[in-house]
Formats: structure tokens, sequence, C-alpha cells
């Protein structure tokens, strides 16, 4: 009888989902317990009697809230699944918004109500198709209602036991309205719960007949996919790659590519029309395409979507509520701090400039109307409404104390500030070591001139602390700043412009004994179409008054072309506009059940959003880049040029820059396998600590998924992406030699960890602290309005009765400083919802893969463990180039940070 018992139990349990017939299916690689489902022939029943013997009672197997439908001897038992689905509210709705919600949770209860499909990872044999099972939401209408940030909504699923696993849930939305599904589990299945990880707009059947379809968190490389799922994969790529064709809604989900042919505007007018970038002329990454019709003056050009209405990206990359809501208070701030100095400007017949430095001054301490010497004007001819007045009492016209002069005021002042900004300022990436003196351009001489510097070994041997030319340069102590070749080549454009003047700089630097730099010559270049006089001088540290103020505008100089280079080169192009073709190709080519996917996920948050805000109204044609930056007109070209000329990706990851430029050399015996050439050098030593722990983390992942380089070489997807990313994201570069080839875990890992690095800690270090170091013009102004004179020039009898005041004439204008001190304020800023490197959106089950999640978790200790030792860095007082009286801590690679400006912070993903 016991034996018969035993038998009629394991006769009901090979029936059921949740005990395998042959044996246990446990997937060693993915860590998840689960069963096979299929019938056992008579012959392997004992072998399914001793399995059946572990588990003595059916129902401990079942969830406690199920209810067991039907019992039946060699037949499939029924039993109820339940799905908690997870929508996320807005804190705010529009009237039009709050009439839909309710008319959805009314006509909810009549039949128009969102629809969930469950789809197993088995092909049924009777339709040859996955088997699915098919649940609405219960309970929309009764909580339409709550307030709270999110909601869950239930749905119970009948299903057999033969169902198998869940891999995909599609969604159906009948009602008037998207809403945002974060996630959906599924209980009741023996495998424990399936997590499916959302987090997308599941837009109306009315706009987008299809289904939504969504994988569980378990990832598949392209040739482990189950059978069940295959068909789902490849039409979600197939839809998320569209047509190429017609203009994009802005609830599409489409994700293409394009060139930059919407910066200007050519149907205002000669003055807006900017050259296409991209293409054979002018080599560029692509953005993603829009679809918009062409302008009317110019079929080439696309035509453009001004501010406030939105810009296409594919709905999933729209900022979320809570971004959006900091995004436009800083926007409004902005606009306020440039009401006043516009209207200044429309009503004065001249364009006012800072006095003094207590002119500056008062933009922190009493904000825009006082202390200008203009308001009296400004309100005889201008009424200003109540509000803006009542925001001028409360502050929000007074600028924040930029973190440069919050310890020391005239720190800036100083040559060893300028200096320490060089390796631990906001744009750390250009130094060099000096290999050669004096140093030689590398452009046309028959177009640019001679290919010799104007620096003599006169110029600075005697800065060198005793030392020969040739005895510092073979010592390393040697380093250069060298903007020669990136400006002299737009310069007769550039000065031909009004209020807009600039040299080619080049910078020397000594390494002194305590670890700092010391500027000890700058070199001035214009074109060779300038007197032969002007063409290239040497500016000296100074030795009296005189002197003294021409180092300072030589100084000025050299940071504008250092702020230009940053913006339009380093920050824009290296760590934006490079970065969207492979973050478009990784949505086009890669499943979201794909493990590389996942693993970028987080790193690709609101990139092309941002980027599209950029093309609206910061880097297209007279908007705030162009107004603010000496370039101009031309800020783009240089950055084209820069793409054409300089850019590498091989040598974008932190060690081979550090390599190229000089600042390291190879070495084993290193933690990080180099040598630094300047020790306490903040940016280097930080982000070779955040380079390591990215790397080591990518490493562990790819090599969990692919053991071998025939699974790199023969993952489809995989090989997609990349090569899509090379041949059509950087078509123009596609032929380049320098691309790193991708067939082995290692090729894979270095690729990787270098996306990622300049998705998070490289911008991190470029962006954050735009506004801590340039909020404060003099230290880092963005462009200079006068060039420096001569004695023989007319200019230099009003220079030399009055200095300062010359000095502030050629620093940006009054309107041209606050316009670009909202700009850096704004994308200085960390939103609310920023997520920082080592964390990531349910952090615990973002994969099913359980190794792989722990291998995060020891990824997100070792970026704390960095942020400790950060922290004590900036307590040595041996580091002088980020400890000291008055001397900024380097906090612009500290991993974490609490919203606002912070001048710290390392975010997953270029988002602001």
């Amino acid at each position: 009888m016991a034996l018969a018992k035993e038998i009629m139990g394991s006769s009901l349990m090979e029936k059921s989902s949740f005990l395998g017939s042959s044996d246990f299916l446990v997937n060693r690689k993915h860590d998840q317990f689960c069963f096979n489902t299929v019938l056992v022939p008579a012959q392997r029943k004992r072998i399914q009697v001793k399995r059946a013997s572990r588990v003595p009672n059916l129902v401990a197997a079942i969830s406690e809230n199920l209810d067991l439908v039907k019992v039946m001897p060699e037949k499939a038992v029924k039993f109820k699944v339940r799905a908690v689905v997870t929508v996320k509210n807005k804190h705010k709705e529009d009237l039009k918004e709050t009439i839909a919600k309710h008319l959805d949770a009314l006509t909810d209860k009549i039949g128009r109500n969102v629809v969930l499909e469950l789809v197993s990872t088995d092909i049924d044999p009777k339709t040859k198709g996955p088997k699915t099972n098919q649940a609405v939401l219960k309970d929309w209408s009764e909580k339409s209602n709550l307030k709270t940030e999110r909601v869950n909504y239930i749905a119970e699923f009948v299903v057999d036991s033969n169902f198998g696993i869940p891999g995909a849930i599609t969604v159906v939305n009948k009602h008037q309205q998207e809403f945002f599904l974060e996630s959906i589990t599924i209980e009741g299945f023996a495998c424990g719960p399936v997590h499916f990880s959302c987090n997308s707009w599941v837009q109306s059947r009315k706009d987008h007949p299809g289904k939504r379809v969504f994988f569980s968190n378990q990832p598949y490389l392209p040739n482990e996919t189950p059978a069940g799922l295959k068909a789902l994969r490849e039409r979600e790529l197939r839809d998320l790659r569209g047509d190429g064709l017609g203009e994009r809604r802005l609830s599409d989900r489409i994700y293409d590519f394009d060139i930059y042919n919407d910066l200007g505007n050519p149907d205002k007018g000669i003055d807006f029309v900017r050259p296409t970038l991209g293409g054979e002329k002018i080599p560029y990454p692509r953005r993603c395409r829009t679809g918009r019709p062409p302008t009317d003056t110019d079929m080439n050009a696309e035509s453009r979507v001004e501010k406030p209405l939105p810009i296409y990206v594919p709905r999933d990359e729209q900022f979320e509520e809570s971004k959006i809501n900091a995004f436009s208070t800083k926007r409004l701030k902005g606009v306020l701090h440039n009401l006043i100095p516009s209207i200044m400007a429309s009503i004065s017949a001249t364009n006012h400039d800072f006095k003094g430095f207590s002119d500056i001054d008062s933009l922190y301490s009493e904000g825009l109307l006082l202390k200008l010497g203009l308001q009296d004007e400004l309100f005889k001819k201008i009424t200003l409404p109540q509000a803006v007045s009542k925001i001028q009492e409360g502050g929000l016209l007074k600028y924040d104390i930029p973190k440069i002069i919050s310890k020391d005021k005239f720190a800036w002042l100083r040559d060893d500030e300028f200096g320490r900004q060089a390796i631990a300022g906001i744009n750390p990436v250009n130094i060099e070591r000096l290999h050669n003196f004096p140093p030689v351009s590398k452009l046309d001489p028959q177009i640019y001139g001679p290919q010799e510097s104007a620096l003599k070994e006169e110029h600075i041997v005697g800065h060198l602390n005793g030392m020969t030319l040739q005895a510092a340069l073979e010592a390393k102590k040697l380093f250069i700043i060298d903007y020669h070749d990136i400006y002299l080549p737009f310069l007769d454009v550039i000065n031909s412009l009004d209020g807009r003047k600039a040299y080619a700089t080049r910078s020397i630097f000594f390494l002194t004994d305590l670890g700092t730099l010391k500027p000890i010559a700058i070199e001035l270049s214009l074109p060779p179409t300038a007197p032969s006089s002007r063409s290239k001088r040497v500016v000296t540290p100074p030795v009296d008054a005189t002197t003294d103020w021409m180092w300072k505008l030589a100084k000025a100089h050299v940071c504008s072309n250092d702020a230009g280079v940053h913006q339009l080169v380093n920050h824009w192009l290296r760590t934006h506009a490079t970065m969207e073709p492979f973050i478009l190709a990784a949505h086009r080519q890669l499943s979201a059940m794909h493990p590389i996917f996942k693993l970028l996920d987080p790193h690709m948050r609101y990139t092309l959003e941002i980027n599209a805000l950029a093309r609206q109204s910061l880097i297209n044609a007279d908007a705030v880049i162009e107004s603010c930056f000496t370039p101009g007109r031309y800020c783009m070209e240089i950055s084209a040029a820069a793409y054409k000329n300089f850019w590498r990706f091989d040598l974008e990851g932190l060690p081979a820059d550090l390599i190229r430029r000089g600042m390291a050399v190879p070495d084993p015996t290193q933690p990080h396998g180099l040598k630094l050439l300047i020790e306490d050098y903040p940016y280097a030593t930080d982000g070779l600590m955040i380079w390591s722990a990215i790397e080591n983390w990518v490493r562990s992942y790819v090599n969990h998924y692919y053991p071998d380089s025939s699974l790199v070489c023969n993952d489809k997807e995989l090989q997609a992406w990349y090569a899509e990313s090379i041949n059509v994201g950087h078509a123009d570069l596609r032929h380049a030699e320098w691309w790193p080839t991708l067939a082995t875990p290692e090729d894979l890992t270095s690729i990787l960890t270098t996306i990622i690095w300049l998705a998070s800690a490289q911008h991190a270090a470029l962006n954050f602290g735009q506004y801590p170091y340039g909020g404060y013009v003099p230290n880092r102004p963005p462009l200079m309005r006068r060039l420096i004179p001569d004695e023989n020039d007319p200019e230099y009898a009003i220079f030399h009765a009055d200095p300062q005041k010359y000095f502030f004439s050629a620093l940006p204008s009054l309107l041209q400083a606050t316009k670009f001190m909202a700009v850096v304020d704004t994308l200085s800023t960390h939103s609310p919802d920023e997520e920082y490197l080592g964390e990531r959106h349910h952090q615990s089950i973002w994969s099913g893969d359980a190794e792989v999640v722990e291998s995060f978790y020891e990824f997100s200790a070792e970026i704390r463990r960095i942020e400790k030792e950060i922290e004590q860095r900036n307590t040595d007082l041996k580091l002088r180039n980020r400890c000291g009286a008055g001397v900024l801590p380097y906090e612009l690679l500290a991993p974490s940070s609490g919203p606002g400006v912070t001048c710290r912070g390392v975010p997953n993903s270029v988002s602001i």
C-alpha cells in the first residue's frame, strides 16, 4: 500500500510544473533552480519514484495562496499563479491626463482594460508556437485614485502543470493613455518568483496596436534562447529598429541613426546656416534620427523643433518626472538669471562690462539687480512683474558662491593654482609630458606658417630650479598644454567675429620638488596673416607691475582656450556625442535579455535625451555654446576637427590615454600597471582606482558568459552591435585601423570597460565641476574679447593707464558671463533620481543570475572602499594638489553625492 501511494504521488507530481519528470533541471550556470516538465516513459517510473520521494507533499511545493483546481491521474494539473504588476504614478497630472485617468477607471470595468499574456520558454507541440496564457489586471479601477508613488495591481493566471518556465510577458493597454510599467513579479511557480524588470512606458493600443513584450530577468545569449522565446526576441529587435522612414512620434520606441543636419536654421537667414556634421566632408558621430521634414530653404537641413516643444527621442529614453522637475527648476533659474542682463542689454546702447571684482562678487551676495549701477535706469524704463521682484527678494536671482572662491577668494590668481587646476581641475586631460623643446606644430606650413615655436631656452631656463633644459627634459620635469594646432586653423574667422579675440596657446609647466606644477612660459600665436611682430609671442612670469598684468591676461587667454577644448572636445565630443552610436546600436542589436545589454543598461540612461536637448538649445546656431565660448559660430567645427584628427576609441580608456599623453609609463610592479610621472595627479590616481574596479567587474561578468573566444565570435547580436556602432554610428571613421577587434573575452572586456568608464567616471570628472570652477568667470573665462597689446599698439596706452579696467573689458560681458554661469550651474547639478556607480535599479533582481548579482555586490563594495580612500587622500598634507590652506579637495571622482551642485559624484551614465 505504501508503495502504491508513493507511485500515485509520483504520477501526480510528474504532471506538475513543480517537479521534473526525468530529473531536476538545475541551471548551474545561472544558479536558478527549476524543474523540467516532460512525460515519463513507463520504463523510467522507478527512477521517478525515487526522485519524487524527496518531496513528500505536493501541496508544500505550491504557494499557500494558490488553489489546486483539478487533479486527475495522467492529466495536467491546473493551478493559479499570481502576477504583481507595479505601475509608477505621476506626481503631477494636467487636466487632460486627470480626465483620461478617470475615464480609464470607468471603462476598465467593461473590458477596456490591461491584458497580460504569460509566455513560456517551451514550445507547444500542438500549435508549434510558445505556450501562452492570458489574464487581465483585476483591480485597476479600484486603485485608480491612489496617490502613492507606486501602485501594485494583481492578475491571476490559471496554468497547466506542463506550462514550463515563464520567460516573457506581453502587455496590451486598452486604456486611453500610457502608463509607466516598472516591474512584474510572477508568484506560484516552483522555481520561485520570476521577475520582469520593465521600466518602460506602455502605450495605448489606439496609438500602438501591437503587444509590448517584456522578458524575465534571466539572461540568455542568442544561441541559448529558449525555443519559446526565439521569435519574440527577434520581433522585439525588429520593432526597435523601425523601417527608417517617416517622422517619429514622441510615443515611438524606435532607435535609428542620422547626421547632425539640424543645428542650423537656414529659414531664419544666412546667420543661422551651419554646416552638416557627419559625412565625408566633415566627419562626425551619428545622432538619433527624428525623421523631421527638411527646411524650406535647404533640402539637406532638417527642420528644427524649438523650446518648449519636445524633441524626439525614443519614449523610454525621456527623463523621468523627478529628473524633469529638477531640470526645469534649474532652467527657470537660468532664465531668471539671464532676464535682467538681457533687458539691460536691450535698453542700453553699451555692452555692460564688469567694472571690477566687486561687480562679480555682487552676483553671489546681492543678486543681479543691485550693485551693478543700472537698477535705477532699469526700473525707470521697464516695470518688472511683481513676481520677478519677489523672486529677487527671495534670492533666486543670486548665484551660489562657486567653490573655487569659497575658501580663498584670490587663489585663482596664483600661479600654483593655475598649475594645480591642470591636473586637479575641471579639465585635467590635456596636459602632456614635454618630450622635445621647443615644441613643433604638425600643421601644414604652406597654409599655417612655420612649424617652429617661438619658445626659446632663454625663456624658461631661469625657472628650472637650477637645472639645465636638457636635464629637466631627461628628468621628465617639463609638461605642456598645447592648443596651438587645435585653434590656429580657426583664428582668422574667430578673430573676425564681433567681440571675440583669441590666440592659439601653449603653456609650459615645471614639476617642482613638492610635486606641484609651476607655469614658466606661455606662447601666444596668431595666424601668419597677422603682422609678423604679433604672430608669435612669449609671455613669462612677471618681474614688475606691467608684466604682472600681461601675465594675468596671458593666463586668461590660456583658460579661454582650455574652456573651449574642455567643452567642445573633451566633454561634448568624447563623452556625449561619441557614446550615442554605441547606445543606439545596443538598443537595435542587443536583446533586452542579452547579458551585455543588461550590463550596459544603467550606463545608457538619459544620454539620448540630454544629447537631444543639447542639439535643441546648447550646441545649435546662436545658442548658449556659440554665445558663451570664444569660437562662436565655429564651435562645432572645432569639435568636428578634433573628431577627425584626434579621437581614437582605442585610446579613450584611462591607462591608454595617460600613456598617450606621456603622463604615465607601463610598469607591471605598480598597482594598476602604470607609473605616473606626477605622483600627486588627483584625476589620474583616483581615476585608476575606479578604472580598475570597473575593469575587474566587467572581466568577471564577461568571463561568466564567455568562457572561450568562440562564444564571442559566434554571438551574432554582440557582433552586430559592435559592427553597427562602428560602420554606421561612426561611419566616417569606420576604415580606421585603430578600431579594436572583438574576437576574445579580453577584447570584449576592454571595449566594455572603456564605454562604462567614459559614460560614468570620465564624464563626471569633466562635468560636475563646471560651476564650482567656472562659475567664477575670471578663473576660467569661456571667451576673451581683447588681445594683449604690445607697446606699438594704440590700445597699449589704455592698458597701461588702467590695467584692471582693460583686464575686465577683455573678459566676457555681464550678459555673456551670467548666461554662461546659468548654463554651467544647470550642467553641474545632480538630480534626485541619480543612480551612481555601484548602484542599480532593482539592485537584487536586475539579473536572474545569482552569481552575477553577487559579483555586482562585490563591485559596489569596492566602489565604497574607493570613496573612503579618496576621502583619506583629501586630508593628506603631503598631497599638495588636493590638500592645503584654501586648496579645494579633489572630489570629482568621489562616487556618491546628494542632489544639487556638489562638485562630486559619479553617476552611472551621461545624464546631464
